[in-house]
């Protein structure tokens, strides 16, 4: 989905293993107002961040809550990121997490195949960008995100690059086993093209502790074909959706296709609601009906 660079969701202290039953529950901004909405305690705080970006502790607040930070580069390409160019930032968020400590949840690059986002492949009309901002060059991306955040001795860490073909670090960094990568496409490519599939742009097992999907009941639809088939493509992981929303339409039906969706994959690990913040299209504040089954249906499946 298009936005600006806005914050965000909820997470916390522990995650579910995977198959695991209940859910943790998120929201995107107005977290308190949320809560006098809905009544849902949420546990994760999401917030978008553009690249360079080192305001963490502004915006995640000691309040008990997780992080859920998703990474967006507009002024950086996924080739110079793999190339070790945006190592500094990188350096930064994991030193800042270390501090931090428990759980954290990294949202690298998200909707990479939505031609909105800078990171993305192609443009709307269907044109590949070229060799920097291509699928290969974004798994590389990713992949050294991930080594780079989740820490661990220089050795260690250019062992791994090396498997990767990428540049080496020259400092030992904090191991953070409290880390959770979230690989999160949209279920269906915009432009939808087999070079732009969700697919394309995954870099690995290694690289990906939770697959993501974010899905939206827009012009009276929304993509839980696309959505099943991404399930089902990673037996392996633990499953969420990092967004979910109404976009300015009532419409109960999707609440209880979420709450159906959650009891019948049991390896649902967090389902964040877009968005809380007053105003905006998905509020439910204007959505008297979805909000009374949001309350009866999602709240109770909170972990």
């Amino acid at each position: 989905m298009r936005r600006t660079l806005v914050v965000v969701s909820i997470l916390c202290l522990a995650f579910p293993a995977s198959g695991a039953a209940r859910p943790l529950l998120g929201v995107h901004g107005a977290v308190d107002r949320f809560t006098q909405l809905t009544g849902q305690r949420s546990q994760v705080r999401h917030i978008f961040f553009g690249w360079g970006n080192t305001r963490f502790d502004q915006n995640f607040p000691a309040d008990g809550r997780t992080p859920m930070l998703a990474m967006i580069p507009t002024t950086i390409s996924p080739l110079a990121i793999a190339r070790g160019s945006g190592d500094d930032y990188l350096f930064a968020l994991n030193d800042w997490l270390a501090h931090r400590g428990g759980v954290a949840y990294v949202r690298p690059m998200p909707e990479m195949n939505g031609h909105w986002n800078a990171y993305c492949a192609y443009t709307k009309s269907g044109r590949a960008k070229g060799s920097a901002y291509s699928t290969a060059a974004f798994k590389k991306a990713f992949a050294r995100i991930a080594v780079l955040v989740r820490g661990g001795p220089a050795a260690s860490v250019n062992a791994q690059l090396a498997r990767l073909k990428l540049p080496p670090v020259s400092r030992d960094l904090p191991a953070l086993s409290g880390v959770r990568i979230v690989w999160n496409p949209q279920g269906y490519g915009s432009p939808d093209l087999p070079g732009n599939s969700a697919q394309a742009y995954y870099p690995g097992d290694r690289y990906v502790d939770v697959v993501a999907n974010d899905l939206y009941y827009i012009r009276g639809k929304a993509a839980w074909a696309a959505a099943e088939q991404l399930y089902r493509a990673h037996p392996s992981k633990p499953y969420a959706f990092a967004e979910w929303g109404l976009w300015g339409i009532d419409a109960p039906s999707f609440v209880q296709q979420m709450a159906q969706f959650v009891r019948t994959h049991r390896r649902v690990e967090l389902i964040a609601y877009y968005s809380g913040r007053r105003g905006s299209p998905w509020d439910l504040a204007s959505k008297p009906r979805s909000r009374a089954a949001y309350k009866r249906l999602i709240v109770p499946l909170g972990g």
